[in-house]
C-alpha cells in the first residue's frame, strides 16, 4: 500500500515538472518572439496556435496529414518485413549476420540528404518519403531483432532440442518471447527517426500533398507561422506514435507483468 502510494506520489512529481518545464519552453518562445521584434520572423505561442486552427480548418489538412501517416505506415512495413527476414537468420547464424553488417552500416551511415537526392532521381515524388522511410527503419530493426535472437536463453533451446520440441514452437514460445522487448526498442527508436525522414523526404521532394510538402509551401511564402504550426503537428502525431507503441508493449510483453 506505501509502494503504491509512493509510486503514485512520484508519478504526480514527475508530471508537475514537465508541465513547469513546458511552461518554461512556451515563456522563453514567447519572450525570443517579442526580442526579435517581428512577429513574421518568429512568431510567438499564440499566433502560431492562431495559424494551427487555420491549418487544420483547411480542406488539404486531413489530405496532408493522412497520405504522411500512411507514407510511414507503408514504409515500416516494408522495412519490419525485410528485418525479419533477414534479422532471424542473422541472429541464427553468425555468418548470414557478417554478410548483412556491411550493408546496413552503409545504410545506417549515409546521409539521409544523399539517399533523398538518389531516391529523386530513382523513384516518382510520391514513393520518395516512403523509400526514405523504409531505408531509416530497416537498419535498426534488423540489429534489433538480431540482437533479441543472440539473447535467447540457450539452455531453453537445449531442452527444447532435448524433448525434441518442433522448430516452429522454438521459434514461437522461446525465441519470440526473447525478441520482443528488443523488437518494441526498435519500433520506438526506428518510428521515431522514420518519421522524421519521411517528411524531409517530403520536403524535398514535393509531392501534392503532405505534411512535407505543406512545410515548404509557407516557407515558400515566408509565412513563419505555419511552418512552425505543422512543426507542432509533426511532434505531436510523432508522440502519439510513441504512446501507441509503449501501450501495445505493455499488451505485449504480458511476462513482464
Amino acid at each position: 500500500m506505501a509502494e503504491n502510494y509512493l509510486m503514485n506520489n512520484s508519478s504526480f512529481r514527475n508530471r508537475i515538472i514537465s508541465l513547469i518545464v513546458v511552461l518554461v519552453l512556451i515563456t522563453g518562445w514567447e519572450l525570443l518572439s517579442i526580442s526579435f521584434n517581428s512577429r513574421q520572423i518568429l512568431p510567438g505561442p499564440v499566433d502560431t496556435i492562431r495559424s494551427l486552427f487555420g491549418i487544420i480548418e483547411k480542406p488539404a489538412f486531413l489530405s496532408s496529414l493522412g497520405i504522411t501517416i500512411f507514407r510511414g505506415l507503408i514504409g515500416f512495413l516494408i522495412a519490419f518485413v525485410f528485418a525479419v527476414l533477414i534479422g532471424i537468420p542473422s541472429g541464427l547464424n553468425s555468418g548470414i549476420e557478417a554478410g548483412f553488417k556491411p550493408i546496413l552500416i552503409t545504410i545506417r551511415s549515409t546521409p539521409v540528404v544523399a539517399i533523398i537526392l538518389l531516391a529523386l532521381i530513382w523513384f516518382h515524388v510520391e514513393q520518395v518519403p516512403v523509400f526514405i522511410g523504409f531505408l531509416t527503419m530497416f537498419p535498426i530493426l534488423t540489429i534489433n531483432i538480431t540482437q533479441g535472437i543472440r539473447e535467447t536463453d540457450s539452455g531453453l533451446i537445449q531442452m527444447a532440442h532435448l524433448y525434441q520440441i518442433g522448430k516452429p514452437r522454438i521459434l514461437r514460445d522461446i525465441y519470440w518471447p526473447s525478441i520482443l522487448p528488443f523488437l518494441f526498442s526498435g519500433i520506438s527508436t526506428s518510428v521515431g527517426f522514420g518519421w522524421r525522414s519521411v517528411i524531409i523526404g517530403e520536403v524535398l521532394s514535393q509531392p501534392r500533398y503532405g505534411i512535407g510538402s505543406m512545410m515548404q509551401n509557407a516557407q515558400s511564402y515566408l509565412l513563419v507561422s505555419e511552418v512552425i504550426a505543422w512543426t507542432l503537428i509533426a511532434i505531436l502525431v510523432g508522440a502519439a506514435f510513441e504512446l501507441l507503441i509503449r501501450w501495445v508493449e505493455k499488451r505485449s510483453i504480458t511476462w513482464k507483468r
